[in-house]
């Protein structure tokens, strides 16, 4: 499961929580313009946007887990089970494979409006990437620093949903999500006021009553309504590092701790949260064993080269001992 968000101050951060039970040995990667991308249906990509995100690089090829173009353009896909369906070839449209997805839309893209035009032609495409690597049921969120879309390719075909949110997590479907903030209306960042009865005099005994009623726990229902609260209501300064440290506050609060979802292979956990300056190019990422924020800057590599640029993630605990 895992839950992504945008947030805006002088410059515009998209990023996400991985969570999950195991890693894949991800590696924050910079696709630089001439790296070819190769389509099993599609025509080869030979010049394209340059890109920065977190991947899984399998025989030369970057499986993106979110990514951010130059142009500031980004996309992550999280996990949507038992609701995502990819369909057969579809010989007038765009047949592109869910793992191609990313690198499309980003190679060519660098506003919504834009990629709404890649997506009225394409068709997610039901092909493995390999034996080892089947398809993982995924939906999509796709933002600039003006607006932000979902999509889902589900039975009844490809829908896409305006999101005025700027959160996504997992199941149930996007439209669900909409409707179901409406249950949490009622919820404030400043004290409630009595609406219970006029005949008692009540008054709020803690700060933060206004909130009351607000999820804490792990399911994607109840991540949607906690990040969408926390970044709704969210205020930092416009510098960067208070940018992002407001914006891993808000991935943070529905962060998931090893031990609390067992899940058949163990118990998930948010295994890296991330945050990119869409504006600068600059990946910021923190792992479950390490909370500095780590930062590359995709602008500081030869971004009109031809091979991927890979950094693995930094692991253990960096502690700063000041005796």
């Amino acid at each position: 499961m895992c839950t992504a968000v945008t947030y805006k101050t002088n410059d515009h951060y998209f990023g996400r929580n991985l969570d999950y039970e195991f890693a894949y040995n991800q590696t924050v990667t910079i696709t630089p313009r001439n790296y070819p991308f190769r389509f099993r249906r599609a025509d080869e990509m030979r010049s394209h946007y340059a890109m920065i995100g977190m991947a899984f690089v399998q025989e030369g090829y970057p499986l993106y887990y979110d990514a951010t173009n130059e142009k500031g353009l980004s996309m992550a896909g999280l996990n949507f089970p038992e609701n995502a369906e990819y369909k057969c070839e579809a010989p007038e449209k765009d047949n592109i494979t869910p793992f191609e997805f990313i690198p499309w839309i980003l190679g060519q893209c660098a506003t919504i409006g834009e990629a709404r035009e890649k997506l009225s032609r394409i068709n997610l495409l039901k092909e493995d990437f390999s034996p080892q690597l089947p398809l993982s049921p995924l939906h999509w969120i796709i933002s600039d620093k003006n607006e932000s879309i979902v999509v889902e390719s589900v039975r009844s075909g490809l829908k896409f949903y305006d999101n005025p949110v700027g959160v996504l997590t997992n199941n149930p479907c996007f439209d669900f999500h909409l409707t179901n903030l409406a249950n949490y209306m009622a919820l404030s960042p400043a004290d409630p006021e009595n609406r219970f009865t006029d005949k008692i005099d009540l008054k709020p005994y803690s700060r933060g009553m206004g909130g009351l009623g607000l999820p804490g726990d792990l399911s994607s229902a109840s991540r949607f309504i906690k990040a969408a609260f926390t970044r709704l209501n969210s205020r930092s300064g416009n510098s960067e590092s208070e940018s992002i440290s407001q914006f891993f506050h808000i991935l943070a609060s529905v962060a998931q701790q090893r031990g609390c979802c067992k899940v058949e292979h163990g118990y998930e956990y948010t295994i890296y949260s991330s945050c990119c300056n869409t504006d600068k190019g600059i990946y910021y990422y923190t792992t479950y064993e390490n909370s500095q924020i780590t930062g590359v800057d995709m602008y500081r590599e030869n971004l009109d080269g031809a091979e991927l640029v890979s950094y693995p993630l930094i692991e253990g605990q960096h502690i700063l001992m000041l005796n």
